[in-house]
């Protein structure tokens, strides 16, 4: 399993500089105009990271050689999720550091003090993205994952305000109950782990 990450960022390290790029120009395109930017840097940044390292993936054949070895197609399933979280957790805390650096240094863009809640607001739109992308990913993978990452960025793209108004309405007074607040995060948990075992299931399944 550790084997299995290494070769992720081993293979993802020399193209580090694009993950640092996608961190720069979602910074400057949401954070002086979206109230809402903290989520968009962090979730735009996270999926970016996660769709090149699957592209690497694709570019490599690196599924056709892995399942040649004595490696089981659950451990590498198993790694890739465990990548994608990375992903999730590196998107998120560097739109954390951003922002907070960002109030300090040009305190006039008015942006609020972002709490743990927000953190965990940002990591679950990301985990909910995840468990979508993951099985069409293993399903199609060659033939069709530059189409898949087209297709899941215009999807943002075309959610940012839809997104933008649902954050706003949330953030108003009774809005949410304490339950629904209780069953979201609950919910996101079971989708993730319903999408890894039907994931493994369905790369089980797949012949190279």
């Amino acid at each position: 399993m550790l084997n299995l990450l290494r070769k992720d960022f081993i293979a993802l390290k020399s193209s580090l500089w694009i993950t640092i790029l996608y961190l720069a120009v979602f910074s400057v395109a949401f954070i002086p105009k979206s109230e809402l930017s903290f989520y968009f840097v962090g979730i735009y940044t996270a999926f970016a990271s996660l769709s090149l390292g699957t592209m690497i993936d694709i570019k490599n054949h690196n599924h056709n050689f892995l399942v040649t070895l004595p490696i089981s197609r659950k451990h590498i399933v198993q790694a890739k999720y465990i990548s994608a979280i990375i992903y999730t957790l590196y998107g998120v805390l560097a739109s954390y550091g951003i922002h907070w650096l960002i109030k300090l240094v040009i305190p006039h863009l008015n942006k609020p003090d972002y709490s743990v809640m927000d953190i965990l607001v940002s990591v679950g739109m990301i985990l909910v993205l995840i468990s979508i992308y993951m099985p069409l990913f293993y399903t199609l993978s060659e033939k069709g994952a530059g189409i898949i990452n087209i297709v899941f960025l215009i999807v943002l793209i075309v959610l940012a305000q839809p997104t933008t108004i649902f954050m706003n309405m949330m953030s108003e007074k009774g809005f949410i109950s304490d339950q629904t607040l209780f069953l979201i995060p609950i919910s996101i948990l079971l989708l993730f782990v319903a999408s890894y075992y039907l994931t493994i299931k369905l790369f089980t399944r797949k012949d190279f």
